[in-house]
């Protein structure tokens, strides 16, 4: 009986939550079952759900927030099989549609031995990039407090027209905007085309969270300098993220900035760690917009998301690795001693 008093109250704590919406790409992502080898080096590998605005969405919904995701599967076993683990953890999938002359995206993923990662992908093309806007559910993206996306939707066409009337029709609703560019540059043309093509749609976004990294490669400055990275601010934005990895992350806006402390953890694998801490921002985001405006609150927000992205990482693959709020309370308190 408790348990299913538990469930119910998940279930009723997720209807009363605001709907975050994801969009992009979901992909299989074969990890060696050894770390630090190379792909040539690998005698095996492990099969594993991918994609970051999916495992934002998963992300969302573990952690008790009310998600859904917006993307294109093909009609084969794996499109299917990452279509019902979207369903296994709470994820919304009306947006989902199937293509039946294209495979579904595939990814190896190489862990070397600090725990980072290096990327071969096989989609040419894979039925993601071949989403149009006839397939978009709009219905769903007008229901939502945020639409959240990242930049890989803005490689080819007809996707990137479709992830620009997503974003239009979001924006046509009064819902905020959420980008993470999560830099892939293996998939872009060129440096330059990924540089262009990131910044394409930069000043739509409300809130923008890129990695130092990422700072680095967008600006061609040092990713510490506030300077350097305030080049990135524009009129419209209403919070900058960027996160430091385990030292943690920093936080721009028009009225304050400062930096949050990480959490040091063991790490074994960094993949989905910044999609677990956009998800848990989301989620406190969208229980309370006025975190935005507060700075006490939004370090509160950024601590907790800070907190599972270094959950995130003391597991393999991205997914099966996300929190439940209880882990990352968890680790906050443990090192809160």
């Amino acid at each position: 009986m408790a348990l299913k008093t538990l469930t119910l109250n998940v279930s009723l704590s997720q209807m009363a939550a605001p709907l975050i919406v994801s969009f992009g790409e979901m992909l299989i992502d074969f990890v060696p079952d050894t770390s630090g080898v190379s792909l040539a080096e690998s005698t095996g590998f492990l099969k594993a759900p991918g994609g970051a605005p999916a495992n934002v969405a998963c992300a969302i919904s573990k952690l008790g927030g009310k998600s859904a995701f917006i993307g294109k599967f093909g009609d084969d076993e794996f499109g299917h099989m990452l279509v019902n683990i979207l369903k296994k953890n709470g994820v919304n999938s009306e947006g989902v549609c199937f293509d039946t002359n294209a495979r579904t995206a595939l990814a190896f993923v190489t862990l070397k031995k600090d725990g980072e990662r290096e990327f071969m992908f096989y989609r040419n093309p894979s039925a993601d990039m071949l989403l149009k806007e006839s397939e978009l559910n709009k219905d769903l993206i007008k229901k939502a407090k945020i639409f959240h996306y990242g930049s890989i939707s803005l490689i080819s066409e007809p996707c990137r027209a479709a992830h620009m009337a997503a974003m239009k029709t979001a924006k046509d609703a009064g819902v905020l905007l959420s980008y993470d560019p999560n830099v892939r540059l293996p998939l872009w043309p060129s440096t330059e085309a990924a540089i262009e093509g990131i910044k394409s749609i930069w000043n739509e976004a409300d809130i923008i969270k890129v990695s130092d990294d990422e700072v680095t490669f967008l600006t061609r400055g040092d990713a510490e300098k506030d300077d350097v990275v305030l080049s990135l601010m524009h009129d419209n934005l209403k919070l900058l993220i960027v996160t430091d990895g385990e030292k943690g992350c920093r936080y721009y806006t028009k009225k304050f900035k400062g930096r949050v402390s990480g959490y040091s953890v063991k790490t074994v694998d960094t993949t989905g760690a910044g999609d677990s801490f956009v998800g848990a921002f989301l989620v406190a985001l969208g229980k309370d917009g006025s975190i935005l405006d507060d700075e006490g609150k939004l370090k509160e927000a950024l601590a907790f998301a800070n907190a599972c992205g270094a959950v995130c990482t003391t597991q393999k693959g991205a997914i099966p690795a996300l929190p439940t709020p209880s882990d990352a309370q968890q680790l906050m308190k443990s090192k809160s001693k």
